[in-house]
């Protein structure tokens, strides 16, 4: 539980002993500290990103139900919530992990990949209850009940419009002075 809190730590913890010798060189050991940030935060947004995948393969499989029940009326919306899914998750999995060049102008120090991660790990929970969502929605179909439907479709959608939109300021909270 404590590493779900803390994945900087827990990425610091594993560092081999090799990379605990070098950690102590001055000048490397700042290096390696935004590097094990950088590491952590890619971890937590591997994992949304995982979590948000299964959830978008969970409602494959109910288009895929409601297709062969012939529930027609639904079948455009579920088309449009697994394009948003797919563009949301890939979004999530191909932003920037807090690079910043040697040359750049802004330069992304500690404090900020801290931000990073803290808003990352946000995400966790909003996705969540994403997938919770998703997995009520293919229970419910699963067992032949459609009739809710389209106010799952409606939830999802709007939902996944919020995680998108949070995640869009994400820069703007790194970067915030």
């Amino acid at each position: 539980m404590q590493d779900k809190k803390d994945p900087y730590g827990k990425a610091k913890k594993e560092m081999r002993i090799f990379e605990r010798i070098l950690a102590e060189i001055p000048g490397f050991r700042g290096y390696k500290e935004k590097e094990l940030r950088r590491e952590a935060d890619k971890l937590i947004r591997n994992h949304t990103y995982q979590k948000l995948r299964d959830a978008r393969d969970d409602l494959k499989e109910v288009f895929q139900r409601l297709s062969d029940q012939r529930v027609h009326e639904v079948l455009t919306g579920m088309d449009r919530l697994i394009m948003n899914f797919d563009r949301v998750t890939e979004k999530i999995n191909h932003a920037s992990y807090g690079y910043a060049g040697f040359f750049n102008v802004i330069k992304i120090d500690e404090e900020k990949l801290d931000r990073m991660i803290s808003f990352d790990s946000g995400l966790i929970d909003y996705t969540s209850k994403i997938v919770e969502k998703a997995s009520i929605f293919k229970k419910e179909v699963m067992e032949g009940r459609f009739e809710r439907s389209m106010e799952h479709i409606k939830n999802l959608q709007e939902s996944l419009d919020s995680l998108n939109k949070i995640f869009g300021t994400r820069e703007d909270v790194i970067l915030e002075a």
